[in-house]
């Protein structure tokens, strides 16, 4: 009952020849809106009170309806690793390559945020094949500059370069004004939210890192740096802690199967046991693919937004991700836009074409059936 009042219906433009001929749109949408063809495929999931299910918020374009004062727009992206063939390709084409495709829509959020899987510290190239990440130093500029203001080092690469990669990436990040979570010197530094203000509001992150995915050496501990791993035990006062400081708390955790389509009953469970604790959103990495998302109590759980800058092009599925973008007010979460994603040529993410973007968001799991008007809802055995 509580996604039926609140996740009311998603509707996706049919292709139409005129869509072919213009680009083609998905657009996810409320029953009773109404959609325009743009050059560009745009999916939309519009989370809308019943008061307002008329609202129709399928735009004439890729850009995305522009938020007010009141609004406050969170973009997420997943998996960014700016080392092996990536950095090849940045060495050849300058700093701006993984990001070119997507800076406006990266640019049109309030806070960007997504997972760094890489310490950014000077090392040796880093071959295909080779399973030891970095990124170059100058990484952070090219992170800030394309729009990112947050990010997660809560993952299995991040300690690649041990206690000096961790101690660097966190003094580079914080010199280019970017916010960090899930790692640290120790325990503490690592397990502390990151704290973002905007348009008026607090957005609290807490990153985690699933210790099924990574060595016990590179979890933190009180006298030992590394990153904040996955503890359901802890997560209720981790939450608790924060929530005087924040309007808004994020959690984001990097667990999952890799290259498999849905979440493993470690995700399932740590997502929950996070929105029970209280999180407004929980936004997950690592397995390298889209996964199913799930409404949880009236609150959104991305199991996976799959690759974001990644050279992982042997298979589509890697080859694919999503852009979250989540807008709010003063009351909540009010919209949500998914935007997919197609890596090009060894980490360049750019638009898909209407047919791949269309079995991305079927990734998500939705079951949508046809309205007579020619619209796509949400079946009632998906509610």
């Amino acid at each position: 009952m509580i996604m039926r009042r609140y996740f009311q219906a998603i509707a996706i433009l049919s292709v139409t020849a005129a869509a072919v001929m213009s680009g083609g749109v998905f657009a996810l949408h409320y029953q009773g809106g109404s959609g325009a063809v743009s050059r560009q495929p745009v999916v939309w999931a519009t989370w809308v009170p019943p008061a307002e299910a008329s609202v129709d918020m399928a735009g004439p374009s890729r850009r995305l309806p522009q938020a007010d004062d009141a609004t406050l727009r969170l973009v997420a992206v997943g998996d960014i690793m700016l080392s092996r063939n990536v950095a090849a390709q940045i060495r050849k084409f300058g700093w701006d390559y993984p990001f070119a495709g997507e800076r406006e829509l990266l640019k049109s959020g309030d806070i960007v945020f997504g997972n760094l899987e890489a310490p950014i510290i000077a090392g040796p190239i880093v071959k295909t094949g080779d399973m030891v990440f970095h990124a170059d130093p100058g990484a952070e500029n090219a992170l800030r500059d394309a729009g990112f203001t947050v990010l997660s080092l809560a993952n299995n690469h991040l300690p690649n370069y041990g206690a000096a990669g961790i101690r660097e990436t966190l003094t580079r990040l914080k010199k280019a004004g970017i916010a960090a979570s899930g790692a640290g010197k120790d325990l503490a530094e690592a397990a502390a939210p990151a704290l973002v203000a905007a348009n008026g509001r607090v957005v609290a992150f807490l990153s985690y890192n699933d210790n099924d995915v990574v060595p016990a050496s590179y979890g933190a501990r009180d006298d030992h740096p590394g990153t904040n791993l996955m503890d359901r035990q802890r997560l209720p006062a981790d939450l608790a802690a924060i929530r005087d400081k924040a309007d808004i708390v994020i959690v984001s955790m990097h667990s999952g199967t890799e290259y498999v389509p849905g979440p493993n009953k470690r995700q399932t469970a740590f997502a929950h046991a996070a929105i029970e604790a209280g999180a407004d959103m929980v936004i997950g990495h690592h397995p390298h693919v889209v996964q199913s998302a799930e409404i949880y109590r009236g609150k959104p759980i991305f199991y996976s937004l799959g690759n974001f800058a990644f050279d992982q092009l042997w298979s589509e599925e890697t080859k694919r991700g999503i852009i979250l973008v989540a807008d709010f007010d003063r009351r909540g979460l009010r919209r949500i836009g998914l935007v997919p994603l197609c890596m090009k040529d060894y980490g360049r993410p750019e638009t898909c074409d209407e047919t791949t973007a269309a079995a991305i968001i079927a990734r998500l799991g939705l079951t949508v059936e046809k309205t007579p008007e020619g619209r796509y809802i949400l079946s009632e055995s998906s509610l």
